[in-house]
């Protein structure tokens, strides 16, 4: 499934780890195989999940020489707040089973790297908790479930938190076809017995994770439906909640319930976009939901300039899917995005070696972003346009050298 580790780093050789795919590697390491498949999967074919990665592979760079590129500055504001990059930490579910309190470290690596956090409705952290981290702007992510009680139950709780936006995820009415949830287990929540004995090859993992004698919790779905059902029947409720028959006059419903800034994610067309802009959203996330819900969608990148020449500055134009390197960052920016978010890229290291792990990603991230721009001849984000691109795309897909997603 994935390419056989060529290095065995462990997540104690953060200093050698020089590349998201190294800690990707020291992740697999020492994650048992079911939890590296959530990690790492994408619905039925993942022909989606693959097409996040080409896109990047597809366009070719154009470099300026002899600008003067000694004094860099690629920071930028969204919504009033000044970042270092056009980066932020977006939201990922289950993070406490990569690591015991993944997302209490996720968001103080962000933190420290001054980048915005997003909390996933699924993390497994509270909110009041996972703010009392953080020193940068903290994003509450939420699906709207059928029971609208419980989108006012997290609305307070964001709100009496300081959360200063909410993320709306959209493409999830019902739950996307991942077949390799389905091959690990025996039946709902049961794992198969092939992963059974794979646990026991991760002590170091199951020491962890089970080091408080508990297992993680939906703790904010628990706040609403009280404690006592195990994690996988907190699924299962969800699931089960999840509104399918959600259209833009909820979004309307929740705008009027929502004072701060509202962005809505998963969004995949400019008719989509529009419709956003009308419904008063402060911002959009093209996303196809990392690959994980409808395949053979397109990439969110290659609709990036139609997107942005609809928009024209209106509402704050994110992106996210396959952002693996700092030059994916850069060319996001050049084709329009005001940012990008990452998913995978900091829950490689935070699997790997928890929030130093985070942090070694948004480094690596960082200096190679900081790096693309100057051999680039970019000094600024103002820099990155489309002129940092070939005219034509000059690189056949079948010969692009893609790393998989």
């Amino acid at each position: 499934m994935w390419p056989k580790s060529r290095r065995y780093y462990r997540g104690s050789d953060l200093a050698r780890m020089t590349t998201i795919e190294d800690l990707r590697h020291a992740a697999h390491r020492r994650l048992p195989a079911f939890i590296t498949e959530y990690l790492e999967g994408g619905a039925e074919g993942e022909i989606t999940l693959q097409r996040n990665r080409d896109a990047f592979a597809r366009r070719t760079l154009v470099p300026r020489m002899l600008v003067g590129v000694d004094a860099l500055d690629l920071s930028t504001t969204l919504f009033g707040e000044r970042l270092p990059i056009p980066l932020i930490v977006g939201p990922t579910g289950l993070n406490g089973f990569l690591i015991d309190q993944g997302d209490i470290h996720l968001a103080s690596a962000a933190s420290r790297a001054g980048l915005p956090f997003v909390q996933s409705m699924v993390s497994m952290a509270s909110i009041k908790a996972v703010a009392t981290h953080l020193e940068t702007p903290h994003w509450m992510q939420m699906y709207v479930l059928r029971n609208r009680d419980f989108a006012l139950h997290l609305i307070a709780h964001a709100l009496e938190a300081g959360c200063s936006a909410l993320m709306l995820t959209v493409d999830g009415p019902v739950y996307g076809n991942r077949e390799w949830d389905k091959r690990n287990y025996a039946r709902p929540a049961v794992l198969d017995w092939p992963n059974r004995f794979d646990l026991l090859r991760h002590p170091g993992w199951l020491t962890n994770i089970w080091q408080r004698g508990h297992s993680p919790r939906f703790v904010n779905v628990e706040s609403f439906i009280g404690a006592g059902m195990s994690v996988a029947q907190t699924a299962d409720w969800m699931r089960s909640e999840m509104d399918a028959s959600l259209t833009w006059s909820d979004v309307a419903w929740l705008r009027q319930r929502w004072p701060r800034k509202l962005i809505i994610k998963g969004i995949l067309s400019l008719t989509d976009i529009q419709r956003s802009i009308d419904s008063g959203a402060d911002g959009v996330v093209l996303s196809n939901h990392g690959g994980r819900q409808l395949d053979l969608v397109g990439s969110p990148l290659d609709l990036l300039p139609a997107a942005a020449a609809l928009i024209r500055g209106r509402i704050a134009l994110l992106m996210d899917g396959g952002i693996r390197r700092g030059s994916d960052i850069a060319q996001a920016v050049a084709l329009g995005a005001d940012a990008v978010l990452i998913g995978r890229a900091t829950l490689y290291g935070l699997a790997a070696a928890g929030q130093a792990g985070a942090s070694r990603a948004l480094t690596i991230l960082a200096e190679e972003f900081a790096r693309t721009a100057a051999l680039l001849g970019c000094t600024s984000l103002a820099d990155l346009n489309s002129s940092v691109f070939e005219e034509a795309i000059c690189v056949a897909p079948d010969d692009a050298r893609v790393v998989s997603a």
